[in-house]
């Protein structure tokens, strides 16, 4: 599993992408939610904007598995 070290209270989803280095910038977020099945915390979500906070579990099929820590 991949830490992904946040310095604020959340992350959206697009964001996130961003900084696993799974999308190279932010327009490509909406063609890769609508092509890939993101898993957090167990549940299928595929919202752009959806709020990342410490201690979430994203899982993307054939990319990995990243849990969101504060270090801020």
């Amino acid at each position: 599993m991949k830490k992904i070290n946040i310095q604020t209270e959340y992350i959206t989803l697009g964001q996130f992408l961003k900084l696993a280095d799974i999308i190279q910038s932010g327009g490509e977020a909406k063609w890769f939610l609508s092509e890939n099945e993101i898993i957090i915390n167990k549940e299928i979500d595929n919202r752009r904007g959806r709020k990342l906070r410490n201690n979430d579990h994203i899982e993307i099929n054939g990319y990995g598995s990243y849990i969101v820590k504060n270090e801020g």
